[in-house]
């Protein structure tokens, strides 16, 4: 009876037990799983997301016709989540065979106790990306990412600029695309994302960036680099510059140099190549600045185009300093028209010395910008050197030499914004490259600025005439070309020597020519500019100007002098010309 009973009372204890246990079991269970909630909610509350900045995409560059210059495709970058590894070795060996990185890094990344790691330095390719994505990981991120293309590779690269990295970040980098970042790369956008892989993102997606439309028009542009290769093979340069602008408006139709790069693979080219020399190389622009001169003088009143001044002797000294003509010959009695049509140094030195004084000269060079940046909106522009009388190693001297482009420093851009005063009736425009900004259905466009008025209407015209007799009878001759007057000037600078410091290069020279047509309705003005060659502008940048002019005018569908003479006639509008 007994052990009965107690078989009862063990069987009741065992019951007790295991209804214990599996009580236990199931709020042990339910507590876990209330755990495992609670740890998921706490991942998908803002405490526990991923703050990231979405960038946009990039704006677009265009000419001003709507070709694409700059646009965007897509790369990838790869990253994962540590906490949802598997196997991590496996994962790091995978990773570093398909995107070429460190084994033992990804691993280490692997290993790491943060949600995200970045596994990628740079972005990969589409083709990359797609054999990451096979291996069906979800522990694995492949974020897509834009891409800068320039489709027409080194065109116009110098004013178009780069996009390049700048730690983790990309951004522009010179010409355009730096100087309008802010513009082009729109504004980032704060998102978040849970830490659980593919959650998804949370947010309207930013802006895209605003899209610029460039005054450059891209086949004048080409024309403007294959004339500016062609010169400088043809007549031994080291490099050049070629400019063409609208002088009424400051627009630049192109600006060439040489040497050049491709933004494609912007990594691959020296400093030298992608810095912009027709606005950041200063360099003494010899008797071009000869013009100015003129202006400064004419605008005095204190001469005229009758006046005379007599050259006794091949030289002149002022400051202790020898001044010669180009042919360190003496002429006699010349005029002032002489002064420019033969480029005489002794003149444009009487102008500067016994005409106008240090006082009166510098104010009209200010009042021109020499000494001063243009304000182009372009990044990297320099402002050029000119000593004035009350700085420390100004001299005498630098009265007579400054007068012919010696002893100052332009650069491309600033002289050919000098020329163009004289074809713009005196005043000078603001150059610019930003025809028009667009911003999804708003349009901003760049209106011409007048920057100041360094001459009367009438002195231009007057030194208008002159630099026609130029081209037609003077140094410029090789610029002419059949059918339409061209206003014009040449110049040969020298060039400090390499191997004899402190003196000028014996053989080598910069060759300049500036010009515009028609000379009596200005509608397009160029520079050449031609580095370090053997010869005189008169034998190299004045005909490589009329080789380019001769394809520019049918490009640019301007009339011929009998055309407009013609429409003249009629009562037609003389300046009919197709805008490009």
């Amino acid at each position: 009876m007994r052990t009965s009973f107690n078989r009862r009372l063990s069987l009741l204890t065992f019951v007790i037990i295991i209804t214990g246990v599996l009580l236990f079991a199931r709020l042990a269970s339910f507590q876990f799983q209330l755990d495992v909630a609670a740890y998921l909610q706490r991942l998908a509350s803002s405490n526990y997301r991923i703050i990231n900045d979405r960038f946009p995409e990039r704006g677009r560059i265009y000419d001003r016709n709507g070709e694409l210059l700059a646009a965007n495709t897509t790369e990838y970058r790869i990253g994962i989540s540590p906490v949802y590894i598997s196997n991590k070795a496996r994962l790091a060996r995978e990773l570093a065979e398909i995107l070429g990185e460190d084994e033992e890094r990804i691993l280490q990344l692997a290993n790491s106790r943060a949600p995200y790691e970045l596994v990628t330095r740079q972005p990969v390719s589409a083709e990359v990306a797609q054999k990451v994505a096979r291996l069906n990981s979800l522990a694995v991120t492949i974020d897509p990412e834009p891409k800068r293309i320039y489709p027409h590779n080194s065109l116009a690269a110098h004013v178009i600029g780069f996009v390049g990295w700048e730690g983790n970040l990309r951004r522009g980098y010179v010409g355009v695309e730096g100087g309008y970042n802010d513009d082009l790369a729109g504004q980032s956008r704060v998102t978040e994302r849970s830490r659980i892989p593919f959650d998804a993102i949370l947010g309207e997606p930013p802006p895209p960036g605003r899209d610029i439309y460039l005054t450059i028009d891209r086949s004048i542009q080409h024309l403007a680099e294959s004339e500016l290769y062609d010169a400088i093979n043809r007549y031994g340069a080291t490099g050049g510059t070629i400019i063409i602008m609208d002088p009424r408006t400051g627009e630049v139709l192109a600006m060439a140099s040489y040497p050049t790069f491709d933004p494609n693979v912007y990594f691959r080219a020296n400093q030298e190549s992608i810095r912009n020399p027709a606005i950041s190389d200063t360099y003494e622009p010899g008797s071009v600045f000869k013009i100015v001169t003129a202006a400064i003088a004419l605008e005095s009143g204190k001469v005229s185009e009758d006046s005379t001044y007599y050259e006794g002797s091949p030289f002149r000294v002022v400051g202790g300093r020898r001044v010669y003509n180009w042919d360190r010959a003496a002429h006699g009695s010349q005029s002032f028209v002489d002064i420019l049509v033969r480029s005489w140094n002794l003149g444009t030195t009487w102008l500067a010395v016994d005409v106008l004084g240090p006082t009166e000269f510098y104010e009209g060079l200010r009042r021109f910008g020499v000494g001063q940046p243009t304000g182009i909106d372009l990044e990297g522009e320099a402002a050029g050197i000119l000593r004035l009388p009350n700085d420390l190693y100004w001299s005498d001297s630098d009265l007579a030499t400054n007068s012919f482009g010696q002893g100052l420093t332009v650069t491309p851009l600033q002289m050919l914004s000098f020329v163009n005063v004289i074809a713009n009736g005196g005043q000078m425009m603001q150059p610019h490259v930003r025809l028009k900004t667009v911003d999804g259905d708003r349009e901003y466009y760049a209106v011409p600025a007048a920057v100041r008025t360094p001459i009367s209407a009438d002195v231009a015209r007057r030194i208008t005439d002159i630099m026609v007799q130029v081209v037609n009878i003077g140094e410029g001759k090789d610029a002419r070309v059949p059918g339409y007057t061209i206003a014009g000037k040449t110049g040969t600078a020298q060039i400090y020597c390499a191997t004899c410091p402190g003196l000028y290069d014996p053989e080598l020279s910069m060759a300049t020519f500036v010009g515009f047509l028609p000379a009596d309705e200005p509608r397009v003005s160029i520079l050449i500019k031609l580095d370090k060659v053997g010869r005189f502008a008169s034998e190299t940048a004045a005909p490589a100007f009329a080789q380019l002019v001769k394809r520019l005018v049918v490009l640019m569908n301007i009339p011929t002098d009998a055309q407009r003479a013609e429409l003249r006639a009629q009562g037609g509008d003389t300046s009919l010309i197709v805008k490009r």
